[in-house]
């Protein structure tokens, strides 16, 4: 192969040399430089260098290369002929008998049944063909020109046929945008979606050879059209990017049917608080679209974060019903509850802060690194908690308070308490090292953190019951809480329930005193109180407190118990305990990523 190539390399050269005698330009230039160059001033030596370049044999090639091709007509493309098709069936036919006994034979009928091939083939014909005459010159349009609309090439036109299923929608929304009907979005798993033919821009403008030019006529042919329906659309040539999976809990409840600014109801989906949706579209700022987890059903439309957001910052402010005694009977007042920020009491503004949608991510089985226990004072959460960890001390533990008073006759420290200096406790408390903490009688009280990662590390599920404020702080990674929520009955079964409690030696609060110290932000699990009987306006702060907790903290919630009865209480929450081992969970993305 190499010594053809030099053959073809030389037999050129010998052309080029022949026609050394044409005269062209160039050719007379290397001939006789001396003339030209003996009127530049240049040095001798830069002479001599040019003269030699200029009678190298390369040199001269080149330069007779160059007058060649400028002299010649330019080379134009020989076509081999107008049917390579039949030619090519030809060379199949020629080879059939030597596919299998000879490799070249075998390996050419490979090449040029590659669809590429064929393809190039075919347009090779198609050109040889036909005669294409010149493109006709851009006309300039007057900048002064108004913008004149020229109907779109009539292969832009498409002929579409879906096929409609009886009581099942279409799942499209239509838009109208300068008088055309347009497709505005797919609901994704409808129809449409599934079976591919139209896009989000395209321009619907016949249905069965009928014109529609309003959402109402397009819509009342749909619904007669039976089996296939024939669209004739304007392509818009735009395909949606495929979005990324993502999982959401949501925190309200939602129904379309009495949402004003949907622009389909029946396109809506209903859900309630705490479900889990996969968000399948989120291109429409407003509307985003979403399909409950486990469902097999196309997905709906709701309200994107955006517009919910806006939806809830134009409420009403809401009322605070607070009940108030006249002449011994109880009456209702409404009054605007007036918030002010208290460094101390956090929930002041946790309550305000609007959590709608919650990322989630879909875990397997496993063991929550603690349990925590949220209530009212007074719903029974010591009895629960003391329960569940005198049922299995080597699987539940709890944390032991740190205090800065004096150790009393008879204490031990790292039993009920660690006693250390107020300014040690100062010094972590500014470190954040502390859950919660507080101030009375100019002690200080708290349960810090490294009392939880100790339980935690001895391989024990931590169970605190700890203020609400502190949910914030113990959702993360580290902790992975497992919260519950205590719920308080009603009135009478909670005074009949305190009676038992008594009963049975499980309560030792003293109630009134613990709400003066929940007042000053002190945990109520780490001070020890003498008993004192309820009353019945402790019994009423109770109800009227588990229902703003239960309102302004339940997006941290993940089981929500109505304390009712001890054991069954105590049952469901073992059984939830259990089913963690065994059953996938739904937990912030942030834990996992």
């Amino acid at each position: 192969m190499r010594d053809a190539e030099q053959a073809r390399l030389m037999e050129s050269t010998d052309k080029l040399n022949k026609n050394n005698e044409r005269g062209f330009v160039s050719d007379q230039f290397i001939k006789s430089p001396n003339t030209d160059i003996n009127h530049v001033t240049a040095q001798h030596k830069d002479l001599v260098f040019l003269q030699s370049l200029l009678d190298s044999p390369a040199m001269k090639n080149l330069i007779k290369a160059h007058d060649k091709l400028d002299a010649e007509e330019p080379l134009k493309p020989v076509l081999g002929g107008e049917n390579s098709t039949e030619l090519i069936q030809q060379i199949f036919t020629d080879l059939a008998p030597h596919k299998y006994s000879n490799t070249k034979a075998s390996e050419l009928s490979t090449i040029l049944r590659k669809p590429h091939v064929k393809a190039i083939i075919e347009a090779h014909d198609t050109i040889a063909q036909k005669k294409f005459d010149k493109l006709p010159s851009p006309k300039i349009a007057s900048r002064m020109a108004p913008p004149v609309y020229t109907a779109p090439p009539p292969d832009a036109i498409r002929m579409v046929g879906i096929r409609k299923v009886e009581g099942e929608p279409l799942g499209i929304t239509i838009a109208t945008e300068d008088g055309d009907l347009s497709i505005a979005r797919i609901l994704q798993g409808g129809m449409i979606d599934r079976q591919g033919l139209l896009h989000v821009g395209d321009i619907i403008k016949e249905v069965n050879g009928i014109e529609v030019r309003t959402p109402e006529e397009l819509q009342l042919h749909m619904k007669k059209a039976v089996g296939s329906i024939t669209l004739k659309i304007i392509p818009s040539y735009t395909d949606s990017l495929p979005t990324a999976q993502v999982f959401m809990k949501v925190h309200f409840s939602y129904d379309p049917s009495k949402d004003t600014l949907i622009p389909c109801k029946e396109a809506g989906l209903f859900f309630h608080k705490g479900d889990i949706l996969e968000i399948v579209n989120q291109e429409d700022p407003n509307w985003w679209q979403a399909r409950k987890v486990g469902e097999d059903k196309a997905a709906g439309l709701i309200p994107s974060l955006n517009l919910e957001e806006s939806r809830k910052a134009f409420c009403k402010p809401e009322l605070d019903f607070t009940k108030t005694v006249v002449f011994g009977s109880l009456a209702t007042s409404k009054r605007k509850k007036k918030v002010y920020y208290n460094h101390h009491h956090t929930s002041d503004m946790d309550r305000h802060e609007l959590l709608l949608y919650e990322e989630v991510a879909r875990m397997p089985p496993f063991q929550r690194k603690t349990l925590v226990l949220i209530g009212a004072q007074g719903v029974g959460r010591r009895t629960i908690k003391s329960r569940l960890i005198n049922s299995d001390p080597t699987r539940y533990g709890t944390t032991i308070p740190h205090t800065s008073r004096a150790m009393r006759p008879g204490e031990e420290d790292g039993r009920k308490y660690f006693f250390t200096d107020r300014a040690i406790m100062e010094r972590d408390m500014a470190a954040d090292e502390y859950l919660e903490s507080g101030e009375l009688d100019g002690n200080i009280y708290g349960t810090k953190l490294d009392t939880m990662r100790q339980v935690v590390r001895a391989g024990k599920m931590c169970v605190i019951d700890c203020n609400s404020v502190a949910l914030k702080k113990l959702s993360t990674p580290e902790f992975m809480p497992f919260v519950v929520f205590l719920q308080a009955p009603d009135i009478n079964r909670l005074r009949n329930m305190h009676e038992q409690a008594v009963r049975e030696g499980h309560i030792q609060k003293n109630l009134a005193y613990e709400r003066e110290l929940q007042n000053r932000s002190v945990t109520m699990s780490t001070l020890d109180t003498e008993f004192m009987d309820m009353t019945e306006e402790d019994f009423d702060r109770t109800v009227n407190e588990s229902y703003r907790l239960q309102k302004n903290y339940d997006c941290f919630f993940d089981l929500t118990i109505v304390n009712d009865d001890f054991e069954k209480t105590f049952v469901v929450l073992h059984d939830a305990i259990q089913r963690l081992a065994t059953e996938p969970q739904w937990v912030p993305v942030n834990w996992v990523y």
